[in-house]
């Protein structure tokens, strides 16, 4: 399975880390059809199938996708009107209302996100290879750490593999990529974008976790078996959306992305 693991990686990074140097509507499509990919698998785990809220949900964020290259606001408003649609038509019961609706935020905020932050004049390229690299340096360190170690589980009726020397490791390798990124694009502030690397490990593991708890809310193993070695769409890139949306987030309160910081 490990070796399953890595070869899936190598052929799914280069295409990722192309695209997010291409920029534009490279970089959008690739996400818009990650976005379509993920409310087929979401729906499919928590609403029952994949039926007329799954596709107006997965149109909306591919549409949200190629919109945010020129006008993101537009596209948050797609966003909120798939949220609205899909809690609306999605099958009578009511908790599975919720959950569609859910499942356009979930999958349409980090679309947004990410393409708004590849947007960035000076920095967007960067920003998005510094983003990748940290959430697989996360996902990897933590493995690493949690095997090497053990030791108590982090959120045990969650996730009964994850310990806190995983999380720490995870820490622990985000900051030293985080930095490394840095210093390799001459970003000024060096030991700061560590400080945002590391902050990011934790909630990329968050984002994880939140997977993790969907998935055993409704019985699922994986999101699907898209990936070998890896399940779904969902499942490689978990600690991805709930990263991007931070960073995003941050670069709205500075005023500037944390490679740009001085």
């Amino acid at each position: 399975m490990l070796k399953t693991r890595i070869l899936s990686a190598l052929v799914l990074a280069p295409p990722a880390l192309l695209a997010a140097w291409a920029g534009g509507y490279f970089f959008a499509l690739l996400v818009a059809l990650a976005a379509a990919l993920m409310c087929w698998e979401w729906h499919r785990i928590a609403c029952g199938g994949f039926g007329t809220a799954g596709r107006l949900a997965a149109v909306c964020s591919v549409a949200a996708a190629l919109w945010s290259v020129h006008d993101p606001a537009s596209a948050l408003v797609m966003v909120a009107v798939a949220t609205l649609l899909s809690f609306l038509l999605v099958c009578p019961v009511h908790v599975r209302r919720l959950w569609s609706g859910l499942g356009a935020v979930y999958v349409g905020l980090p679309v947004v996100a990410l393409v708004w932050l590849r947007g960035d004049p000076d920095h967007g390229a960067a920003t998005i290879g510094w983003l990748l690299l940290v959430v697989w340096a996360t996902d990897s360190g933590a493995y690493a750490a949690g095997r090497s170690f053990g030791g108590p589980l982090l959120m045990p009726k969650v996730s009964p593999k994850k310990t806190w020397s995983g999380l720490i490791g995870g820490m622990v390798s985000a900051a030293l990529v985080g930095a490394g990124v840095a210093w390799a694009v001459g970003a000024p502030a060096v030991v700061a974008v560590a400080g945002a690397s590391a902050v990011l490990a934790v909630v990329a593991q968050i984002g994880d976790l939140f997977e993790s708890w969907v998935k055993r809310r409704w019985g699922v193993k994986d999101s699907s078996a898209i990936i070998p070695g890896h399940g779904g769409v969902l499942d490689r890139v978990d600690g991805l959306l709930t990263a991007a949306l931070a960073v995003a987030a941050l670069a709205l309160l500075t005023g500037r992305v944390p490679l740009g910081w001085s």
